[in-house]
């Protein structure tokens, strides 16, 4: 198969499909492959009570696992644009053997963006029990790399403001209610003419305004300056048009928003965590690939975001469910039943 297909949900070994792709042409891939864990996943399927299980164990210890997962990345990262980024999950079972051994190995070290910390929940409890002689683990990790850290493809994501730093930094309003910061007009550094007196001020000892009297003059025919008690100017900056705090790389709101997002899959991942991805790595009509599909968290996420995508998974039941979540999203009036 020397070809990239596109919208569709491959059942088959991920090697093999890879290897028959054309170079080249995968905008962003997100992988939550098997971890290394050694633990028995057990779900019960729909009313018929169908029990399905799956290991994570791999009998050649951490070597043959490493082994296993490296060959397939390295046909991730050949499918790769030279804009592309590979967003890998795992956790603390094998975390620094697939670093090291496969990302900054395949891909340079030079490469790797972030590694981001992603708490699986916001409810206090965790793994640690009385008497466990550790902290409880309650984050996994995402390796985010790309493929030439020169070029690729990167927006800028937003959160809102948590509301104790609303209430501390946006305690002004103008008489209709308007919420604004007063920041500071100063800088620490001159350009131009900026030491100047305005409104009976100068800059404060060793600092210069930040703008000259020309653009102050403007920000006060609009309405832009505040005046301290004390007579200083300070420029308003209004809630309603910042983006929100800048992302950082710990991410501990990208939860499950009701139980109904919930299908019952053992390894399911949030819309929220793979829509946050998808939209700081891709663009819309990006093709984004999912090479160990599970639930089919990230083709939703794709298809809502309207991003191209290709699913593969060799279970014949992650198929059928990430086709079921399709459908029931694509058309939210329609009947369908994941079991009939």
């Amino acid at each position: 198969m020397n070809t990239s297909p596109v919208n569709r949900l491959i059942l088959g070994d991920n090697l093999e499909i890879l290897k028959g792709m054309n170079g080249e042409t995968v905008d962003l891939i997100y992988l939550d492959p098997p971890f290394f864990s050694n633990r028995n996943y057990e779900v019960i399927w729909g009313d018929a009570g169908e029990k399905r299980s799956f290991e994570d164990r791999w009998e050649g210890g951490m070597e043959h696992y490493i082994g296993w997962l490296k060959e397939r990345v390295e046909h991730m990262h050949r499918v790769l644009k030279p804009t592309g980024s590979i967003f890998l999950h795992c956790d603390w079972h094998a975390d620094a053997y697939i670093r090291v051994g496969i990302l900054d190995r395949i891909f340079g070290i030079n490469n790797l963006v972030n590694e981001i910390s992603w708490k699986r929940t916001t409810n206090p409890h965790n793994d640690s029990r009385q008497g466990a002689k550790h902290f409880g683990r309650i984050t996994d990790i995402i390796y985010f790399y790309a493929k030439d850290s020169k070029v690729y493809t990167f927006n800028s994501q937003f959160e809102r403001y948590r509301s104790d730093y609303i209430a501390a930094a946006y305690s002004k309003s103008d008489p209709d209610g308007r919420r604004f910061k007063a920041s500071e007009l100063s800088a620490a550094k001159p350009g131009g003419d900026t030491s100047y007196e305005w409104h009976g001020c100068l800059p404060p000892i060793g600092r210069y305004w930040a703008y000259s009297k020309e653009n102050l003059n403007e920000f006060e025919r609009n309405g832009l300056i505040w005046f301290s008690p004390h007579g200083r100017p300070y420029l308003k900056r209004y809630l309603d048009e910042m983006p929100g705090s800048s992302i950082n790389n710990f991410w501990d709101n990208c939860v499950f928003r009701s139980r109904d997002e919930r299908i019952g899959y053992p390894t399911q991942k949030p819309l929220a965590l793979l829509e946050r991805i998808i939209k700081c790595a891709s663009d819309e009509g990006a093709l984004v690939l999912d090479p160990f599909m599970g639930g089919g968290t990230t083709i939703a996420a794709a298809d809502k975001l309207g991003r191209r995508w290709l699913g593969i998974d060799q279970s014949p039941q992650a198929v059928k469910v990430t086709e079921y979540r399709l459908n029931r999203q694509q058309n939210p009036q329609g009947q369908g039943d994941l079991f009939a």
